[in-house]
């Protein structure tokens, strides 16, 4: 997976409420949706006398400032750092193929896709941290998208959301309940999304995670799936 894919992926399925240019910005508006619909990034030439209309506009829309890093932004990376910007959440992205990802597939008892989200997805999310702004940013998605839910022991345990962008699937809010992990349901959902999404004709799985979240990369590698790129934020 290219960069440019995978930039243009996590737009698709994760979108923000909404996008304007300013100047040499895309200033994202979030609304509670999390950082990634609530950062700015490059879109043409700057310079340093820029920077302060991207932290305005994004001040007016109620936000701290925030902007995303790419691979190919390593001098506003530079410049921010000098102006106090802090590192924010190093994120890492993995891909694999979708196919290969899905076998064996779990048992559609312990995991199944369905559009919208039941109620008990919903309870299970906010049990975990994914309120109302994060379901309303997979509500905006576009293209082919559902949730994933896990039941372990004859409860409902997890849930995540998967959409399509193209040829590549993308994993965002995979979430299991603190008391039912390292029991195998995270992969078995995350295999259960992989099946649905080569269904709708994905050749790629990819999700992103942060850095530090060790044992969420060691289920990643275990799944066939490989770092395919970097990203990082810088907040004020």
């Amino acid at each position: 997976m290219t960069p440019d894919a995978l930039y243009a992926t996590v737009e698709a399925t994760w979108p923000p409420a909404s996008a304007r240019r300013i100047g040499p910005w895309i200033v994202r508006e979030g609304q509670g949706g999390g950082q990634r619909v609530s950062a700015a990034t490059v879109a043409g030439d700057w310079t340093g006398a820029d920077i302060p209309a991207a932290e305005q506009a994004m001040r007016d829309l109620g936000q701290t400032p925030l902007f995303m890093i790419r691979t190919q932004d390593a001098a506003l990376d530079a410049v921010l750092a000098a102006r106090g910007y802090r590192v924010k959440d190093p994120v890492v992205a993995y891909a694999g193929p979708a196919a290969a990802v899905a076998e064996p597939a779990p048992s559609p008892m312990k995991a199944f896709p369905h559009w919208p989200p039941l109620a008990i997805t919903l309870e299970v999310w906010e049990e975990t941290g994914i309120g109302p702004g994060r379901v309303a940013v997979m509500q905006r998605v576009a293209g082919p998208k559902c949730a994933i839910l896990g039941r372990i022991e004859d409860r409902a345990a997890g849930a995540l959301f998967v959409a399509v962008n193209g040829p590549i699937a993308m994993v965002h809010a995979v979430e299991v309940l603190p008391a039912m992990r390292r029991k195998g349901l995270a992969r078995a959902m995350l295999k259960r999304a992989a099946g649905w999404a080569a269904d709708q004709g994905a050749e790629t799985f990819s999700l992103v995670v942060t850095e530090a979240n060790e044992g969420a990369r060691a289920l990643y590698s275990s799944l066939g799936m490989d770092v395919v790129g970097h990203y990082h934020y810088r907040i004020l």
